[in-house]
């Protein structure tokens, strides 16, 4: 009996850290800690002063952690977008309580136009720093069809899995890295992709997410993926992580340093 109730413990333990591993947590602190790196001194000092004892990478993830209070109940939807195929943002039925696109443009413009209290500043804050993140992970814009691939299911490396979840966490965690290490491996982002990207709007970011579905739902049809699916689209990871980080440091400065 005893050595059963311990490979039940087992189980559930390697379990939730798999499951709990998620842009999914680790690819949240990789645009955290890019976007650190590319915020002025003015608007760190301002953001550090509101997130406190929490750091900017860890910040990030907030927005995951409150699913489960019903007072934040509102933002249910706001991790996600719809944009069919064939059709345009303004074409597609969007959810009454909004999305992803229409909660980042709300809230980065009430945090520039300021007078808020501290506690909704900093809340607001630590949303648009991971609703950037969720924005350019590509089926957080889904096609209405498959609930952004989580219906959508695989066998990951032999292992049961859905399309969501390889490109939230599968992916980003079979490369063994740290988000420190994986950070500073993709932050070599030139000047000129810089201006360019962060002069991108909210929108275009979405579009460019919608733009990689051909990619991402080219499936075997034994639907078994692994080395050779994250060879053809790890450099779509590589480069919406890094997007994700020098845009959310351009909203930030936006914000935070007028100058």
């Amino acid at each position: 009996m005893y050595l059963i109730i311990l490979l039940f413990s087992f189980f559930l333990l390697t379990e939730t850290t798999h499951t709990e591993a998620k842009w999914g947590q680790v690819g949240h602190y990789v645009t955290g800690e890019i976007a650190e790196y590319h915020l002025t001194d003015t608007a760190r000092e301002r953001v550090q002063q509101l997130l406190g004892n929490t750091s900017i990478p860890l910040a990030t993830v907030w927005m995951d952690d409150i699913r489960s209070d019903g007072r934040y109940d509102y933002t249910r939807t706001w991790h996600w977008a719809t944009i069919a195929d064939g059709k345009t943002y303004e074409e597609t039925e969007q959810d009454e309580g909004g999305d992803i696109i229409w909660a980042l443009e709300t809230l980065i413009e009430e945090l520039k136009e300021g007078g808020l209290s501290k506690d909704e500043e900093r809340d607001k804050l630590r949303m648009v720093m991971h609703m950037v993140g969720d924005i350019h992970q590509p089926l957080h814009v889904g096609t209405g069809e498959d609930m952004g691939g989580n219906q959508v299911r695989v066998q990951w490396m032999g292992q049961n899995s859905n399309l969501h979840r390889v490109w939230d966490t599968d992916i980003i965690m079979s490369l063994n890295m740290s988000y420190t290490e994986l950070s500073r491996e993709l932050n070599k982002a030139t000047p000129e992709q810089i201006e360019e990207w962060q002069s991108a709007t909210v929108r275009d970011w979405a579009y460019e997410s919608k733009s990689y579905r051909s990619r991402i739902y080219n499936l075997p049809g034994n639907m078994r993926i692994g080395y050779e699916y994250r060879y053809h689209n790890l450099d779509i990871i590589f480069e919406r992580l890094l997007q994700a980080g020098i845009r959310m440091a351009g909203v930030l400065n936006e914000i935070y340093d007028e100058s």
